[in-house]
């Protein structure tokens, strides 16, 4: 009999396209399940993410569940999965549980954070967007403006089939320390891409180059493909996932 664990996966997603696997593309999960076939007699073993980040985009607290039959204790599971993966992609913790447990449909909520940075480094280039000219208050501004539950049509690739297009937001905040301008926030579900097109509509309007305004509207009166602009990927970080203790 199968048991379900569960998996809190950390990885630098530079070189990989995103973290759902693709035919014939080099994903977070494909490696994953490559490297748990080897716990199952070579057998393909499904994971199911949390969270399907996109290309370029990093994890500290990606969540996947799987069910697989062994005597193996957790930490002999972590140990011969982390054995076979690329060293950008580390489980840092498995974990027996209820076979009713979904990483995706049981979360609460998840928090983000985007890294920009003000000190044009190279060594920063991999894992953070370079920003200049920014309007510390009017950042501030906008993101007290997300918080609550809004319709974030404008700030999401549109999806024909995609009919629900509120979150609620519980966090949304800027810090500023040491030139690292960090972008931090919590919501209950996030759209396709939407955290990238507000981090990024919320600097070039930082950068007087989109009138505050413009931005509200689009808050205010969600359009599908509106004109706003996303950040890059490299900058994105999916933090952590939170569940019902």
């Amino acid at each position: 009999m199968s048991n379900r664990y569960k998996i809190v996966i950390q990885y630098d997603g530079s070189n990989f396209l995103g973290f759902q696997s693709q035919k014939d593309s080099n994903t977070i999960q494909s490696n994953i399940e490559k490297s748990l076939s080897f716990l199952n007699n070579k057998k393909e073993i499904k994971i199911v993410g949390a969270s399907r980040t996109d290309s370029g985009v990093h994890a500290l607290g990606q969540v996947a569940h799987f069910d697989l039959n062994t005597d193996l204790d957790d930490k002999s599971i972590k140990n011969a999965i982390n054995a076979r993966l690329p060293h950008e992609i580390q489980i840092i913790s498995v974990e027996n549980v209820s076979e009713d447990f979904h990483s995706r449909y049981n979360a609460n909520k998840k928090e983000y954070i985007y890294q920009c940075t003000l000190d044009n480094s190279p060594l920063l280039k991999s894992n953070y967007w370079f920003v200049d000219n920014i309007d510390i208050d009017m950042l501030n501004e906008l993101s007290s403006l997300l918080c609550g539950s809004h319709n974030f049509l404008s700030f999401a690739k549109f999806n024909p089939e995609k009919e629900n297009t509120m979150c609620k937001i519980f966090v949304s905040k800027w810090i500023l320390e040491d030139k690292k301008l960090l972008y931090i926030v919590e919501g209950d579900r996030f759209l396709h891409h939407m955290v990238r097109y507000l981090v990024g509509t919320m600097i070039k309007c930082a950068q007087h180059k989109i009138n505050r305004d413009n931005f509200k509207m689009f808050l205010d009166e969600p359009i599908k493909d509106a004109k706003v602009f996303k950040a890059p990927g490299n900058g994105l970080i999916l933090n952590k996932i939170y569940y019902e203790n």
